[in-house]
């Protein structure tokens, strides 16, 4: 029987049996489609070896009139600029106390201190620096106090716990019998602003919401939301801001010495919004806006209101005759969730609808129109732009918004909804890779609280495919030569670069694979029996002097047998297609045999060797009829 090529649909197929997906793709792992046939895709190395603290969920990157790059990190503890491979921290301070108000204790053999400071405000994992502090007579002297602490306990609304630290080392310092001062009379404490949580943690019971909250012997029930940033630049400046908190500004001629500070803090500041829930800065005009805030001239917080300052301003939010400040309130949903500048109009996500605001002129300035209702959105970064479209992740599909809003055919759809962490919905976040056409979702799976999952929608071939990845934030090229990521290890790495996983420093092999539906011969009316595959494959990109992937063959009895067992009859299943020459012509493997019989067959490819890239073309079978049974 004459050999029998195999062109595979491209893109994989979850909605189906694997049977039914015959001839496509069912399962994969770093694979991803290029002119559709599947390779694997690139590697990944930090960029440097220095780290942040806490999980990053926000980067946004820009270059200043001086040309300097910098990229903004936001993550649950603090925010950065990443500016030459390190990581300076400008987080904001929300309190700094006179001389004298704070005082330290030690215990003799324990590294613990005793901070008291009335009315500090402080929770666990605030962050505090002192200065001005005098030894307290032993081990624990002005050096050892006059640093950067982090609260490891509370005690009560007026004091709380560290650990000594050596600040050269950071190895804790024990006290001895001799410190029974107090650090003087000159201390300063200055106290960054409240940290956040890393996921989303139901609290229950003692220790669950505020400070006194409650009433005596009665556990509160909270919820603490995970700690989500936006940021834009103003500018050559950026304009930043936690979700539910106040609107940042960090000046960039103050150089990366200088921290952050509060909006309504800087000079001129007329009715600056206290809180918001996502700042933004539009292109056209160059209005700052913030999302869900608070009533002009209240404290009261109203998740659907849009408030923005005057034209080319960050400090005047007071609307007037001669000023374009004003406001306006979305009606369609319950909270406004998230927003992105797109063509000529700026996309407002609430939790139930799609608004677009859209530049009058005054004396209305913005106006809203409702473009999208009953849409759902699983969170504020889980919408990407590309080419004029919108696309994100709902909360039980995915849409896109081009001029109409509609849902995105999705053929992966169950496999990712079906085993999806729902209380992690603010986890999940979205990129482009506009090099391979591609949007890129991150998001928790059942039984996981960190994320662990990602699926792809190629929108160029209308493709999807997934696989597993721990990140937290991602950023297209853009500015730099390859997408940006941060990682679980709180560091950046560089993508599509090399073959390798390099998160660490070192080299770690990149396991690729991906897995066909169920093929057969004359819709299995026959057994058949492949003794020989002649392998279509190339190694581009690989690093490895012999880069080699495996392909196998997953022979059933029937669609719904489940794999044979063994999988082959007498001989073998699977083979190394190894490239041994890539002049004048890649050479590679060219035929593997085996022996292997089968109602329906399904092909694996697979590799697990550092330095290794490939791209699977159109195998061809030497397959033939074994019979009926």
């Amino acid at each position: 029987m004459p050999l029998k090529k195999m062109v595979f649909k491209p893109g994989v197929n979850r909605e189906v049996s694997r049977y039914t997906s015959e001839p496509g793709w069912y399962e994969c792992d770093k694979v991803r489609f290029r002119g559709g046939y599947p390779e694997k895709i690139g590697g990944w190395q930090r960029i440097s070896t220095s780290t942040f603290l806490g999980v990053c969920r926000s980067l946004s990157s820009w270059v200043t009139l001086g040309s300097i790059q910098y990229i903004g990190v936001g993550t649950h503890l603090k925010f950065y600029l990443e500016e030459g491979a390190a990581y300076n921290d400008i987080t904001p301070l929300r309190a700094t106390t006179s001389a004298g108000d704070v005082t330290f204790a030690a215990t003799n053999g324990s590294s613990t201190l005793t901070v008291t400071d009335s009315s500090h405000g402080a929770v666990e994992n605030d962050f505090v620096a002192f200065t001005g502090a005098a030894s307290l007579g032993g081990t624990i002297t002005a050096e050892v106090l006059n640093q950067e602490y982090q609260v490891a306990e509370l005690v009560n609304a007026n004091s709380y716990k560290i650990t000594a630290k050596n600040p050269s080392t950071g190895v804790a310092v024990a006290a001895n019998a001799s410190d029974s001062g107090n650090g003087g009379g000159s201390i300063v404490g200055k106290y960054q602003i409240t940290t956040g949580q890393a996921y989303e943690v139901p609290a229950v019971g003692w220790g669950a919401g505020t400070w006194g909250g409650g009433t005596w012997g009665t556990g509160l029930s909270s919820t603490e939301n995970i700690r989500l940033w936006s940021q834009a630049q103003f500018g050559e400046d950026l304009v930043f801001g936690p979700r539910d908190g106040p609107a940042y500004y960090w000046d960039a001629t103050n150089g990366l010495s200088t921290r952050a500070v509060a909006l309504t803090s800087l000079s001129g500041a007329s009715d600056v919004p206290t809180t918001q829930r996502l700042v933004f800065v539009s292109d056209v005009s160059r209005f700052v806006f913030c999302m869900g805030t608070n009533v002009l001239g209240s404290a009261t917080t109203d998740p659907m209101l849009i408030r923005w300052s005057d034209q080319e301003s960050v400090t005047n939010w007071t609307p007037a005759a001669t000023n374009q400040a004003g406001d306006l309130r979305l009606s369609k949903g319950t909270e406004i969730v998230s927003a992105r500048q797109s063509r000529e109009e700026i996309l407002v996500w609430t939790d139930s609808s799609l608004y677009s605001l859209q530049y009058q002129g005054p004396p209305a300035v913005w106006g809203a129109n409702l473009v999208g209702d009953n849409v759902s959105i699983a969170s504020q970064n889980a919408v990407a732009h590309s080419n004029g479209v919108s696309l994100w992740m709902g909360k039980d599909k995915f849409y896109m918004y081009d001029g109409r809003t509609q849902p995105l055919p999705c053929t992966v759809r169950r496999y990712v909804f079906d085993d999806f962490n729902t209380l992690q919905y603010d986890q999940v976040f979205a990129g482009t890779n506009e090099a391979f056409h591609e949007v890129w979702w991150f998001y928790c799976s059942d039984d996981s609280t960190t994320i662990d999952r990602y699926v792809v929608y190629n929108y160029l071939d209308k493709t999807w495919y997934y696989g597993t990845m721990a990140r937290t934030a991602w950023m297209d090229s853009g500015l730099r030569d390859s997408p940006l990521a941060a990682t679980y290890t709180y560091n950046l790495v560089d993508h599509e670069v090399g073959a390798d996983d390099k998160e660490t420093g070192t080299t770690t092999a990149i396991t690729a694979s991906i897995t066909s539906g169920q093929f057969d011969i004359d819709d299995g009316h026959r057994f058949a029996l492949i003794s020989r595959v002649m392998p279509d494959m190339v190694f581009e990109g690989s690093t490895a002097t012999s880069p080699a992937a495996t392909i196998s063959l997953l022979p059933l009895a029937n669609s719904g047998s489940g794999y044979n067992d063994p999988t082959s009859e007498s001989g073998n299943s699977s083979g190394a297609v190894t490239r041994t020459a890539t002049s004048p012509v890649e050479q590679y493997t060219g035929q593997i045999h085996t022996r292997v019989r089968g109602r329906q067959m399904s092909l694996k490819v697979e590799s697990t060797a550092e330095g290794v890239r490939w791209q699977l073309g159109s195998p061809r079978f030497d397959m033939r009829v074994d019979g009926r049974r």
